[in-house]
């Protein structure tokens, strides 16, 4: 009895043996088969067998061109389909890594020897902007490149296009991230004495409510897109909704960073006092500029009324502190300057956590309440008090 194996001689007068396998359809129904040839009868016999039992357990992976990049440009358009642009962009730049190193590869020989050297390639001669070309870059943005091609494999092995995922157990090199670590800036928040030494400079400053709602702990991007609909002076209620940002050199406008982010806060009353002040400011820059008013109906603007982007607003913040004499900081910080003055003065973690606008009460602890001196002397003074 036949066992479908063929005899062939090659030109050369080599003999090999070979079979034809079904091995499924394809997308449109159509039978897909396989062409087994080996040197030997039970090799052929072998190779069978294996693929029959993979085909029975759901393992079967058929032999295909597909290379890295073709793999990058379908996770891309699967990952992509209802994420934010900034999301998009953050992915296509992490894939960006992947297509220079690897792109050419066919898929199914990546190893993880070959993911590990673009690992080390990314850590030591990637960079192509940002900094000096020919240079690493940060072991943050390695992480993100390395997470994003692991859910490329993980959509591959899905779809059956490789058998495992190769980048699933390689990591970065403990010595890459302790030196990323020591040589991170850090960067330290206002101390309370340094917010009232700006507050009491920009006291006359056109801008003197815009930098009250950075000191209140709006994000940057939550002051350039704050309208003036969604204050109510009159009750002191003030209500996050859309916020205001870059992506790739474009102004994005959209809701707020998530559900936690849209939130209404209870102003204190020097903020609305400022506000109302800024207001009447508008009205009368609104009278002399004529036609040339811009309504953008946003609160942080300029002369013209035109919105603002937040770049807009960091260069006039750096001016501001550079004439103030206080220590430059990023307008984040002053974010993390208010998180933390309400956390070390007895505000309970759910209040500093919904402030903030995060879901995540451990978030907000971890990245943005800091402990200050004042805060530890406290703690030295009831521990004296427990030692007598």
């Amino acid at each position: 009895m036949s066992d479908g194996i063929k005899k062939i001689t090659l030109r050369n007068g080599k003999v090999r043996y070979r079979t034809v396998i079904d091995v499924g359809r394809d997308a449109e129904g159509k039978r897909k088969q396989l062409t087994i040839t080996k040197d030997t009868r039970t090799e052929v016999r072998d190779e069978r067998a294996r693929i029959q039992h993979q085909r029975n357990a759901g393992t079967f992976v058929a032999p295909n061109k597909l290379t890295v990049s073709d793999l990058v440009d379908t996770w891309l358009t699967t990952a992509t389909r209802d994420v934010e642009l900034a999301t998009k962009r953050s992915y296509e730049d992490a894939m960006r890594y992947v297509r220079t190193h690897l792109g050419g590869k066919r898929l199914q020989e990546l190893t993880e020897e070959d993911v590990e050297a673009l690992i080390d390639w990314m850590l030591t001669s990637a960079r192509r902007r940002g900094g000096k070309a020919g240079t690493g870059v940060g072991v943050r943005t390695v992480s993100l490149t390395l997470g994003r091609l692991r859910a490329a494999l993980n959509l591959a092995v899905r779809r059956q296009l490789v058998a495992r995922n190769v980048a699933e157990h390689v990591t970065i090199p403990r010595a890459a991230r302790k030196d990323d670590k020591a040589n991170k800036k850090k960067y330290v928040p206002w101390t309370q004495e340094e917010v009232q030494q700006f507050l009491a400079h920009v006291a006359s400053d056109r801008l003197h409510a815009v930098w009250l709602l950075s000191l209140i702990g709006l994000r940057p991007a939550e002051v350039a897109g704050l309208r003036w609909i969604d204050l109510d002076l009159d009750a002191g209620i003030l209500k996050v909704e859309t916020t205001r940002t870059m992506v790739a050199g474009v102004v994005v406008e959209k809701d707020a960073k998530s559900g936690a982010g849209e939130r209404g806060l209870p102003l204190p009353e020097i903020v609305s006092k400022a506000l109302k002040a800024f207001r009447k400011r508008q009205a009368k820059e609104q009278l002399a500029a004529g036609e040339g008013w811009h309504a953008s109906g946003r609160v942080a603007c300029d002369e013209l009324g035109a919105a603002v982007k937040t770049d807009w607003l960091r260069r006039r913040a750096y001016k501001a502190m550079e004439t103030a004499e206080v220590r430059k900081v990023r307008l984040y910080d002053a974010r993390h300057a208010c998180l933390s003055w309400m956390a070390n003065n007895g505000v309970p973690d759910v209040v500093v956590s919904a402030w903030a606008g995060h879901a995540d009460l451990g978030f907000t602890k971890r990245i943005y309440v800091h402990s200050d001196p004042q805060a530890l002397r406290a703690g030295s003074d009831k521990l004296g008090e427990l030692l007598g």
